[in-house]
């Protein structure tokens, strides 16, 4: 059977090592029970793991050659629901409550390198669904999610992943087990649900802080909070990071103007978005007057 061209518009990257391929498909006994979802089966180097696990599965694909190539393959030699696990689509635009009829599954898969984030972020709004995530990624992206306060990869995808997820770096995988070989190492990684069900402050304004403030990460954070919040604000320390043996600041407390974003946990960027959200409103009821 002919095989498929890897499309460099759709970052292809075919795995070939069937051991690797294991590996990966292995990851998602962590979390028994639950059905399956892989994104971007190409070729179904691990689907065909996958698909031979007992609990329902199924695969999301975008490109109409793999597909085809892909129901072939299921006709002559896996037949599993007679190819009803095959969805063919763009998995950034389904809604994902009608994969498994509302019912929470494992989201899995080689996730193609340039749309890597976007995936997660889909995850992170859908994470009631989601209580355990695994698959392969860019090793650059793997090492931020899992990066911990102070480390120099700890950034935006740090924060907002482990808000909600336990991150582990599970093992590196070379390019020379790719077609076409990438010119990154990649990285198999696993996200399992925590236990936080509320982060205790708006959730829109906490992205935004993170966000704004890792965007100018060499700044202090009186300089990049100037573009959310009132000039007077800016030069004050927020209560809850008040410098004081008894504060999670610890080590690194100090002034709110004299701190950078790498600085904080995660339970400290709570703390400032609250902050934020005080002195929002403290300016929008003071121009109210």
């Amino acid at each position: 059977m002919k095989r498929v061209k890897p499309k460099k518009h759709l970052g292809q990257h075919f795995l070939v090592d069937l051991d690797i391929a294991r590996r990966i498909a292995d990851t998602v006994d962590a979390c028994p029970d639950l059905p399956v979802l892989e994104i971007g089966p190409g070729m179904g180097v691990l689907t065909q793991y996958l698909i031979q696990k007992p609990r329902p599965f199924k695969a999301v694909e975008i490109d109409r050659e793999s597909v085809a190539y892909l129901r072939k393959m299921d006709e002559e030699s896996w037949m599993r629901d007679e190819g009803a696990w095959l969805i063919e689509g763009d998995f950034l635009r389904m809604d994902l409550t009608e994969v498994f009829d509302r019912q929470p599954f494992v989201l899995t898969g080689n996730y193609p390198y340039d749309i890597s984030s976007q995936i997660f972020f889909k995850m992170l709004d859908n994470r009631d669904l989601i209580p355990c995530c695994t698959g392969m990624i860019q090793r650059e992206v793997a090492l931020r999610m899992a990066a911990k306060p102070g480390n120099k990869q700890y950034g935006i995808l740090s924060v907002l992943m482990q808000a909600w997820y336990d991150v582990e770096y599970l093992f590196t995988v070379e390019p020379d087990v790719f077609n076409p070989p990438p010119k990154v190492q990649s990285a198999v990684i696993r996200l399992t649900r925590n236990k936080v069900t509320d982060l205790g402050c708006d959730e829109r304004l906490f992205r935004r802080v993170v966000k704004t403030v890792f965007n100018q990460r060499r700044k202090m954070l009186r300089v990049s909070l100037r573009q959310i919040l009132p000039q007077e604000s800016i030069l004050q320390t927020p209560p809850s990071l008040n410098p004081s043996p008894s504060e999670r600041l610890g080590e690194n407390s100090g002034l709110l103007g004299s701190l950078r974003p790498e600085q904080l946990t995660i339970a400290q960027f709570v703390d400032l978005t609250n902050w934020v959200a005080s002195e929002l409103k403290d300016s929008t009821d003071e121009h109210g007057k």
